[in-house]
């Protein structure tokens, strides 16, 4: 099996030759291929060729397209701070909601109008190319919570929940509108799933979860379903909380923040869901051994049992050594989808 056929038979049957292999990289990866990082977020063929050299050297089986949340704010026109070394970061106290007003004349920018948005689609166009039905395509978009609070303000986002219910359901209603036209152009241009990353909903309560979030969360994973799409849920943080909901989206894949075990994951969401992660990124990935990487990964495999895609609880940070990431790389090509089945004899192949 090649990467693109490996993710995909785990999602359809939890059945592969080997366990697929699927961790975030961005900073890493722009480092991987020495080259600045304001260059990988800003320019789709830069990205394209880091995540290419990346997912070769490691025998990833999937590209991204990923590098930072600011690319739907910065086409609606929010203040977006630009580095050269690090990614773009919104400018919270310019919210552009800072005056709720604003939302009634704010209109949906279109995603292939040479801003921020249209950049990802020419990166999902190009890896269709390169490496299409070799490699799993992954686009990327942003969450209703993710979005709204790029756009209000996280702290304003948390009050409004309560001050302000109206409000909160018609920027939901924009974000979620925003969010599908961009997803159909990311689908159109070649991506196979796309990521949704909705980190904010890991800061609000259940009920707040079930009565705003999850009800938006559950649109957008159906109207992407809808469009012929898959998707990856990625909600960093603590989600012990809200994992009943998160299981009851449908989204292909999920994963989990190091702070949540596997084994609750599997617990609440059942047997077929396929989960994704989750050792410490920064704690055992990026500072500490092989050894320990293997043995913390193989803990998640056992937990999370057959439907399991192996990966960090997040990002892999920027200066994590090689052969911690070997390892990890290692562990998915030597062992089945069952973790109580024999190891195979030789890395699977790639």
């Amino acid at each position: 099996m090649n990467g693109y056929e490996r993710v995909l038979a785990m999602i359809a049957t939890g059945e592969s030759d080997r366990l697929p292999l699927m961790p975030i990289t961005m900073m890493f990866a722009a480092d991987i291929l020495g080259v600045p990082y304001g260059d990988y977020a800003t320019d789709y063929r830069v990205l394209v060729d880091a995540q290419l050299k990346t997912a070769e050297t490691f025998g990833f089986d999937y590209v991204s397209c990923i590098s930072d949340p600011a690319r739907e704010a910065a086409d609606c026109g929010a203040v977006i701070q630009y580095f050269d070394d690090q990614p773009p970061a919104i400018v919270e106290d310019k919210a552009l909601l800072s005056d709720k007003s604003a939302l009634r004349r704010l209109r949906v920018p279109d995603p292939c109008g040479g801003g921020r948005m249209e950049d990802r689609v020419k990166a999902a166009e190009l890896f269709r190319r390169r490496v299409g039905g070799e490699l799993l395509i992954e686009g990327w978009i942003e969450g209703p919570c993710a979005e709204a609070a790029d756009l209000r303000g996280i702290n304003a986002l948390m009050t409004d929940f309560f001050d302000d219910p109206p409000f909160v359901r018609d920027l939901f209603e924009f974000v979620l509108e925003m969010e599908l036209s961009f997803a159909k152009a990311q689908i159109e241009a070649g991506a196979d799933i796309l990521g949704m990353g909705d980190a904010a909903a890991s800061l609000v309560g259940p009920r707040i979860y079930e009565e705003f979030v999850l009800p938006y969360e559950k649109r957008m994973v159906d109207a992407v379903h809808a469009m012929g799409g898959r998707v990856r849920l990625h909600i960093c943080g603590n989600t012990n909380r809200i994992l009943s909901g998160m299981g009851s989206l449908g989204c292909e894949i999920v994963d989990l923040d190091f702070m949540v075990p596997l084994a609750a994951g599997r617990e609440k969401m059942g047997p077929a869901q396929v989960l994704l992660g989750n050792i410490d990124p920064v704690k055992c990935l990026r500072n500490g051994s092989p050894a320990g990487v293997t043995e913390a990964i193989r803990r998640c495999h056992v937990e999370a049992g057959k439907r399991y895609i192996v990966g960090a609880g997040c990002e892999v940070p920027r200066g994590t050594p090689h052969p911690n990431l070997m390892a990890l790389a290692d562990y998915a090509r030597s062992h089945r989808p069952d973790p109580f089945a024999a190891v195979l004899t030789e890395p699977a192949g790639m």
